[in-house]
């Protein structure tokens, strides 16, 4: 059974969002990062993943591993931290308004030449993933994003 395919069907069956797989090398490390499900941006920011969510899928996912005989060392679930993976367009819907870093594989062209890296904030415009940079929009071919990333704010006066 494919790995990730088994991975995707837990962590959704269990209410939450798949946000990034990662096989270590030679398969043996299996490192998930799970979010809640989307329910709107404003409902969206204020919850967190805890340790007791990582355990529940941690542990779902180490009998379902072991069901389909799936040879691995090691089982990592955590939550995707603050420099958040955009790996979808829906994401810069989700997180529309915050900052963002985008590399792509191919240079856009247009007024923003040859650059590949980008850094600004993320806007979902007419159904597409888009990234507002210098006060142009950048509507983004997502299948020519090699990796896309919230920029972690942290507000050290607000105590969280």
């Amino acid at each position: 059974m494919d790995v990730v395919a088994l991975v995707t069907a837990t962590v959704t069956g269990l209410g939450y969002e798949l946000v990034e797989v990662e096989r270590g090398p030679r398969g043996r490390l299996i490192r998930v990062f799970i979010d809640h499900r989307s329910r709107g941006a404003a409902a969206r920011r204020g919850a967190e993943i805890t340790v007791e969510d990582c355990e529940k899928v941690s542990r779902q996912l180490s009998y379902a591993l072991t069901v389909e005989n799936v040879d691995y060392d090691r089982l990592e679930v955590s939550s995707p931290g603050l420099d958040r993976l955009l790996s979808r367009p829906e994401d810069f819907e989700r997180f529309a308004g915050q900052e963002a870093t985008v590399k792509m594989r191919v240079a856009p062209g247009g007024p923003h030449g040859s650059r590949r890296n980008f850094r600004g904030i993320a806007r979902f415009v007419d159904g597409q993933a888009a990234l507002e940079v210098d006060g142009n929009t950048l509507v983004l071919d997502f299948a020519q994003v090699d990796r896309a990333r919230l920029v972690p704010v942290i507000d050290f006066r607000s105590g969280k």
